[in-house]
């Protein structure tokens, strides 16, 4: 495992709860982006694991930075996929593991992970990504969740889909974890799909609050509460100048409520022989949102 990662000089605590944000598989509202910069900004941390770029990176599809000075290379910035011992709000010690999806050696990546977590003698994996969603932003940021953790799943879960979905790593860390013995809980933000790309702090908000629950860590939240807040004042007040926009969340609202179409029913079928691909789910989601606007209609000319 030497190549796949190199060890800092840290005397690391053992039993402490594992939080995985990365980046590259989906980030709608810009959640994860949010979620690791204030982390980093707020919280004091160190690196105690960094993985080697060279074995889990393709360079081609996601090219490192260079800055330019006028006639020279400045510097160089290259990706940074690491796992950070932190200290949360009080002083509680966790583990973060931060940065982009390996593009390569997925199997060699979670078998890894799965080591150091048995090392560590980890005492839970808790990782946070984002989707699009119909659903309306006057409501809670909806969750779906993964994992072993049936008390996570039970207080947290509304959306319950069987389906099949596009591979990603943190889906595969999950799955490894918990074959391994590990609790494990992954929340899925269901971010409106019509903000999805924007950042939207309450979703940031909404992943740091599931990640405390899950976990018992303090995070401080004032100035992404504050950025909330005024992202609502500023969709609300779009939506009053935009009548087509008003009447697209009335739509949605009806759907919210409604038992047959609300988020507890997944728009996306049980699955196929083969797994959907991006323009056929774009599709599912166009027929659930014209029913909705079809049975608005319908109960409109009652």
């Amino acid at each position: 495992m030497s190549q796949i990662y190199r060890e800092f000089d840290h005397e690391l605590p053992k039993g402490l709860p594992l939080v995985a944000m990365l980046s590259g598989f989906t980030d709608s509202g810009g959640t994860i982006a949010q979620l690791s910069e204030h982390l980093f900004a707020k919280l004091e941390g160190e690196t105690a694991f960094e993985f080697n770029n060279d074995e889990l990176l393709d360079y081609r599809s996601r090219r490192p930075v260079l800055f330019f000075e006028k006639d020279h290379i400045e510097s160089y910035e290259p990706s940074k996929l690491a796992i950070y011992l932190m200290r949360d709000e009080a002083e509680q010690p966790f583990l973060l593991l931060d940065g982009y999806e390996p593009d390569m050696k997925w199997e060699a990546f979670s078998q890894a992970i799965v080591e150091l977590a048995r090392r560590l003698q980890v005492s839970s994996f808790t990782w946070v990504h984002s989707i699009p969603f119909p659903i309306p932003h006057t409501r809670p940021t909806g969750v779906t969740v993964s994992g072993n953790r049936k008390d996570m799943i039970e207080r947290f879960s509304e959306w319950k889909p069987q389906t099949q979905v596009p591979g990603n790593v943190i889906h595969l860390l999950e799955y490894r974890l918990g074959a391994a013995g590990f609790e494990t809980a992954g929340f899925v933000l269901l971010v409106p799909h019509y903000l999805a790309d924007n950042e939207v702090p309450k979703a940031a908000l909404t992943g740091l609050e599931l990640i405390t629950a899950a976990t018992g860590l303090v995070f401080p939240s004032d100035e992404i509460r504050e950025r909330a807040a005024a992202f609502e004042v500023k969709v609300d007040t779009q939506v009053q100048d935009n009548a087509d926009l008003a009447k697209m969340i009335q739509t949605l609202e009806q759907g919210y409520t409604n038992p047959e179409t609300g988020p507890a029913r997944a728009p996306i079928g049980k699955p196929a022989a083969d797994p959907p691909s991006a323009d056929q789910i774009a599709d599912e989601l166009e027929k659930y949102l014209s029913n909705l606007r079809r049975n608005s209609g319908d109960s409109a000319g009652e």
